[in-house]
């Protein structure tokens, strides 16, 4: 599965936080991520704890490997200001792209505000797996349908009439 991964400056930890959650799973698949939220993922690691202690407050843990489950497998793109938004949105009308991860930031208007309209419009019109929040991204993970390699997406009929269409 080909999964793009986005996330505005105000969510980009949230979405951080939800890779490293779900790594396991995500690493099994092709991923796309705008520009500095990809180089962000490749970024993560992940520490296997081998021994913990309270320490006044807290626990603390040693690890012993760490390891970085995406670094140099993450296919990135232009920032989404400088057209990876665009990218994106290409890829899906291609068919290239099969979820859209995308932790928008509604609170602030951003100045491609244009192209991220287009990424929500061109997912539900190409019906791929969408969400904008950790709950719905949650819920596509834990679909048992999510690693399922018989379930194939349905692209909408309007779309073949719409390409086909006679024009007067």
């Amino acid at each position: 599965m080909n999964i793009a991964l986005v996330a505005h400056d105000g969510r980009k930890q949230e979405l951080l936080d939800w890779i490293k959650y779900n790594y396991q799973k995500l690493s099994k698949h092709n991923l796309y991520a705008t520009g500095t939220t990809g180089k962000k993922i490749e970024e993560i690691y992940i520490g296997v704890p081998i021994s913990g202690y309270w320490d006044e407050h807290e626990w603390c843990y040693d690890f012993k490997d760490v390891e970085f489950p995406f670094k140099n497998k993450i296919n990135k793109l232009l920032s989404g200001p400088l057209g990876g938004d665009a990218q994106i949105g290409a890829m899906i009308a291609e068919g290239k792209i099969d979820c859209l991860i995308f932790f928008c930031d509604n609170l602030i208007i951003q100045g491609h505000q244009n192209d991220i309209q287009g990424l929500s419009r061109l997912a539900s019109l190409y019906n791929i797996a969408f969400a904008t929040n950790r709950t719905t991204a949650d819920m596509i993970m834990t679909s048992p349908l999510f690693d399922n390699d018989n379930y194939h997406r349905i692209i909408p009929s309007v779309i073949e009439s719409y390409k086909n269409r006679i024009l007067n």
